[in-house]
Order: structure tokens, then C-alpha cells, then sequence
């Protein structure tokens, strides 16, 4: 597509790109996890991952953590254009729809409502160990 964004990646940034696929990854599918103990985990886990981003002026502590490490300062939103928009960036990336920051907020937290009723439903009919 003509309007995907091409990112390159260094060290840093690649360890901190599939960081955040793992966590991405933990909570679209955590719902799914069979094991008690780390399903009530997952359940705290999401609102805290929602917390975190209200505290903390809408941004990932990670992309705030990298751009310490490159630019020896906590917000560098003008050089790290993933500070606060991650996942529009991936989609922005992988699909070139850029979606603005009402939209994305939207699906995001939609998204994550979703996952963590899930969760409750799951932990609610739950017969494993």
C-alpha cells in the first residue's frame, strides 16, 4: 500500500518493537490461558496496562525507557513517534490506515474491554487446575 510507513530498527528498537508484540500478544490472548492463577493475573494485569497509560500522559513506560536510553530524556515524543501511539503506528505500518488519536483510543480500549470481559467469562466457567 502507498501509504504504509517503513520503520528501521536498531538493537534497541527491535528488543523494545517485540516487547511490546509479547505484551500485545498477552493481552489479546490471555483470556485464553487455562490455568487459573495466571488468568486472575491477566484479569489485574489489563486494567493495570490501562492504568499505567492515564498516569502516565497516554505513553508506554517502554517507548518512555527508550527514548531515555537514546535521547537521556523521559519524553522525546518529536523523535520517537511510537511514544504514545504505538499500536497506530504498527497499524499505520502494516496496513498504511493511519488512525488519529479519538479513533485509535477507541479501538484500543474497546479492544481491551473485550479481552478482559473475556477474561471474566472464562474465569467464571473455569473447570481447569
Amino acid at each position: 500500500m502507498s501509504g504504509q510507513i517503513k520503520v528501521r530498527r536498531d538493537a534497541l528498537g527491535k528488543f523494545c518493537f517485540y516487547l511490546h508484540l509479547v505484551i500485545l500478544g498477552f493481552i489479546t490472548l490471555g483470556w485464553t490461558i487455562p490455568v487459573r492463577s495466571l488468568l486472575i493475573f491477566y484479569l489485574g494485569f489489563v486494567p493495570a496496562t490501562i492504568l499505567h497509560w492515564k498516569l502516565n500522559a497516554d505513553a508506554c513506560i517502554l517507548n518512555n525507557l527508550e527514548s531515555w536510553l537514546r535521547y537521556r530524556r523521559w519524553r522525546a515524543p518529536e523523535r520517537n513517534p511510537e511514544e504514545g501511539a504505538w499500536l497506530r503506528t504498527l497499524i499505520a505500518s502494516l496496513s498504511g490506515i493511519r488512525l488519529g488519536k479519538r479513533s485509535g483510543d477507541i479501538l484500543i480500549y474497546g479492544a481491551m474491554a473485550l479481552f478482559w470481559a473475556l477474561g471474566w467469562r472464562h474465569l467464571l466457567q473455569f473447570q481447569g487446575p
